[in-house]
């Protein structure tokens, strides 16, 4: 096989959006991403320490065309007022994954020690269910879930990325 012949890497990229708080703006920007045939991976939105924007954090599976790309064709969009792409060693990255375990009173002993190892809270318990919240990075998260799939998931939620750059740096309005 040459090197036409390779298949396509995949990279993984957080890109992370200071944009209008207005009507619209997520279908726009997802809208984009949508069109050009980018995989969104996860993403997240909420308001900001000013209620006239909203962060978005979007993370996004590029199979082909370079991040820098996608980060023009997003900086053209009327309610986008910043866009980065986040490195990974320069954020700090999180998300919240809420847990619904079935599971008989005489497993919530074991189930609690776990959620410890983990730093996770048991939010509800009932006599036959537990739900398990739990913060942190993607990869802990999913090895607490792979460690929770024993027990038995009946639902899960995950909230998907957020992340702020680390130090000084910041996405602000002009």
């Amino acid at each position: 096989m040459d090197r036409n012949d390779a298949p396509p890497t995949t990279e993984i990229h957080t890109i992370s959006l200071l944009v209008e708080n207005k009507p619209g703006v997520l279908h726009r920007i997802a809208g984009l991403f949508s069109r050009r045939g980018y995989n969104i991976a996860s993403l997240t939105v909420g308001p900001t320490e000013r209620p006239e924007y909203s962060r978005m954090t979007i993370v996004v599976v590029l199979s082909s065309k370079p991040v820098e790309q996608v980060v023009r064709q997003v900086q053209k969009l009327v309610p986008v007022v910043e866009v980065r792409e986040l490195v990974a060693q320069d954020i700090i990255e999180r998300e919240l994954m809420l847990v619904k375990i079935r599971t008989p009173e005489r497993n919530h002993a074991e189930l609690r020690a776990l959620a410890e190892t983990y730093e996770a809270t048991i939010v509800d318990v009932s006599p036959d269910a537990l739900v398990v919240e739990a913060s942190g990075t993607a990869g802990k998260l999913d090895a607490l879930e792979e460690r929770l799939r024993a027990f038995g998931i009946q639902e899960l939620c995950r909230s998907g990325r957020i992340a702020l750059e680390r130090g000084f740096k910041t996405l602000a309005p002009p």
